[in-house]
């Protein structure tokens, strides 16, 4: 399923035509942004239709990613593309970048976004669900890295952005296969570096830590868990979606060129915060 929201070219919303957008030099350029459909991918979408980019949305929700496709045409005037796609299917994947490449053109920026969680401990996992969720956060990257990186190894230019997590770096308990899946995103986005570096093609990664979205927004409705929740991190607020979209759209854009196979923690300080976190009479509270 697809829907395509068309712009002339050179026609630009006031918040495209501003000078940050012009400083990215983002416009025109075709990006792709799996998990679009709301939360995380939805703010980076945003951003990149408001620095004037034309956008291709992948989600398996396609009501919802249609919507969102129609929400950047009318608040953007941008072009946008929705297209129903499980990332994990690699025919899928390959049918999206071609329909990508017809309606909007070669592929310039690719933003591996799209995940999901299984709750399970690693004793008893089911293993169905452990590969489910291996199969969509890194194989499924793996996968759209190939079919859209493909344009860019053919150009001599691009920049794939890969949103991987604080838990790739830190073990979130009873959460199956999360961790070790967005561990995998940190050494692949790093090998993808190297590999297509020579063929002027960047991968970066970044870490979000607390992000408020639709998925954790019911937890914060409990008295003080925000609070208790901001205590932990250096900034001493939670994170919100626009907050990763500001640096996915930096690593997305030219001014970023010689920054690859980076990883970019987005987490408000949380990590720095361990020895903080140890009570010292008379040093913290």
């Amino acid at each position: 399923m697809t829907a395509l929201s068309t712009a002339h070219p050179s026609t630009a919303s006031p918040a495209a035509a501003g000078a940050s957008a012009h400083w990215l030099g983002l416009a025109q350029q075709v990006c792709v942004v799996s998990g679009a459909a709301s939360g995380i991918g939805a703010a980076i979408a945003r951003a990149l239709a408001q620095a004037g980019a034309r956008v291709a949305l992948l989600d398996r929700d396609a009501d919802g990613c249609a919507a969102m496709a129609r929400r950047l045409q009318q608040d953007f005037d941008a072009q946008a593309l929705a297209i129903a796609c499980d990332i994990a299917d690699e025919a899928a994947v390959g049918d999206a970048a071609a329909q990508v490449r017809e309606a909007l053109g070669p592929c310039n920026v690719l933003v591996n976004n799209a995940g999901l969680l299984r709750a399970g401990g690693l004793a008893d996992v089911d293993l169905a669900q452990w590969n489910e969720v291996l199969g969509i956060n890194l194989g499924g990257y793996l996968l759209c890295a190939r079919a859209f990186g493909a344009d860019m190894r053919a150009a001599g230019r691009g920049s794939i952005v890969n949103v991987a997590s604080i838990s790739g770096r830190f073990p979130q308990s009873g959460s199956g296969a999360y961790s070790a899946s967005k561990a995998g995103v940190l050494l692949m986005s790093r090998q993808l570096a190297v590999e297509w570096g020579p063929h002027g093609v960047r991968s970066n990664a970044v870490l979000p830590g607390m992000i408020r979205t639709a998925l954790s927004a019911k937890f914060y409705e409990e008295p003080g868990f925000e609070a208790r929740r901001a205590a932990m991190t250096a900034s001493r607020r939670i994170g919100e979606p626009e907050d990763i979209a500001d640096v996915a759209l930096f690593l997305a854009s030219p001014r970023s060129a010689y920054v690859n196979g980076a990883e970019i923690l987005v987490d408000g300080g949380m990590a720095n915060m361990l020895m903080d976190m140890v009570p010292r009479p008379g040093f913290n509270g």
